[in-house]
């Protein structure tokens, strides 16, 4: 059964404030909740005590207790002692947004990577919100007298000193797991296969993405990434190769999504998974054009790939879900952006001809002629290269073929003079 919520915030004339509630509620839908009413404040600047003014925080509790609300969720990040005051004037539960996503990351993490990583930014979140409960509040507020409110501090002192500990913990846990991502990412890099990195909002489409390139180009068709219309449906960073029917090949990754005011402790923890994009030899910044507020999403994609150091990547700008615009003509391209279906095969095969155009631009054509014992190497460019012509002679075995320039350099001795 869903939990029956508010959502609350304040509005200080920014220009995407209703599309910033209009997200609260969509993440709270993420994480099983039934949003029965929203409250709404304009003010210069929000309260330090309540986040919004007195009068509101009665007409929050009023509206609670008509809707039968169990949770009142606030569209900002709110301070200790603003969930505290909050809580006890409104005498039931209070969540903020950084809260909200912590809860729906940690729902939906599924390999141990993405799970320490969860677990430490909901420790970091919860470092600094440590306060006493019942006779722990008298004590620390000096009502139990001066040897209580000491035990009382002592205890928060202790319980941060244990979650302090934890974060190291499990910090130490994750590192040896990125140090063995970070293995693979170089194994790859030594292989000269080129990576493409599927970045953009969360719900844009990245996923379907690249199940519609894995489901044509790759020989594990089964080893499609969980896709799901909903809020961060997708956590983990998955690779997978494709294979286009010239022969070349590149790697596809497709990693968590982003969204407004993506909480700190999240972009800290997630750091090096969203790294993954900055080794990237191209981004495909997949957007979802038919959302009207589809540039704010850009924007916030933009300002978080750079957070993490994510700039100088060669950028395709891929507009998706032109399915859904009455009158859009698609596929098509300009510059580097194209207009497109995840989920259709034309828009598919325009999108891989875009990236291949982009991708092996520095591919060359080249005639190698190979000794007949030199066998390995006649099967090396089968596989590797796009064969174009092979012809056998009485010393060698003649191929024509495009080639990466890493390959033309290792093949110098065997290419022949034009």
């Amino acid at each position: 059964m869903e939990k029956k919520v508010l959502i609350v915030g304040i509005s200080q004339k920014q220009k995407d404030f209703d599309y910033s509630m209009e997200e609260l509620a969509n993440l709270a839908a993420a994480n099983n909740m039934e949003v029965v009413g929203e409250i709404r404040q304009n003010i210069d600047r929000e309260n330090r005590a309540t986040y919004v003014g007195k009068g509101k925080v009665d007409e929050i509790k009023g509206l609670a207790e008509m809707q039968d609300a169990r949770l009142i969720i606030f569209n900002d990040e709110l301070s200790p002692s603003q969930i505290r005051n909050l809580e006890e004037a409104l005498e039931l539960d209070v969540m903020d947004r950084t809260g909200l996503i912590l809860a729906i990351f940690a729902n939906r993490a599924k390999t141990k990577e993405a799970q320490l990583q969860v677990q430490i930014a909901k420790l970091q979140y919860e470092l600094p919100r440590i306060f006493g409960q019942g006779e722990d509040m008298d004590q620390q507020s000096g009502k139990g007298g001066l040897s209580n409110r000491g035990s009382g501090e002592k205890k928060i002192e202790t319980d941060r000193r244990t979650i302090k500990y934890q974060i190291r913990h499990l910090q130490k846990e994750l590192d040896m797991l990125v140090d063995d991502r970070e293995v693979r990412r170089r194994k790859r890099k030594k292989n000269e296969i080129p990576v493409v990195s599927l970045v953009g909002y969360t719900n844009a489409g990245k996923s379907t993405t690249m199940n519609g390139l894995v489901r044509a180009y790759s020989e594990t068709a089964e080893k499609q990434v969980f896709e799901k219309d909903m809020l961060f449906a997708t956590l983990e960073t998955s690779v997978r190769e494709i294979v286009l029917p010239d022969n070349k090949q590149f790697l596809l990754t497709d990693t968590v999504g982003f969204v407004s005011k993506l909480p700190h402790q999240l972009v800290k923890a997630f750091r090096s998974t969203l790294e993954e994009a900055r080794d990237a030899d191209l981004l495909i910044h997949v957007v979802d054009y038919s959302d009207p507020h589809y540039k704010t999403m850009m924007k916030t994609t933009e300002e978080t790939l750079k957070a993490v150091g994510v700039e100088d990547v060669p950028v395709i700008y891929a507009y998706n879900k032109a399915d859904l615009i009455e009158g859009e003509i698609y596929p098509k391209q300009t510059e580097n952006t194209i207009v497109f279906s995840a989920r259709e095969k034309e828009s598919l095969e325009f999108l891989t001809e875009v990236i291949r155009k982009e991708l092996f631009a520095s591919y060359e054509k080249a005639t190698f002629l190979i000794p007949f014992e030199a066998g390995n190497v006649v099967a090396y460019l089968n596989d590797h290269a796009d064969v174009l012509a092979t012809e056998y002679l009485e010393n060698g075995t003649q191929i024509v073929a495009e080639v990466s320039p890493a390959d033309l350099q290792k093949l110098a001795e065997y290419q022949a003079a034009e």
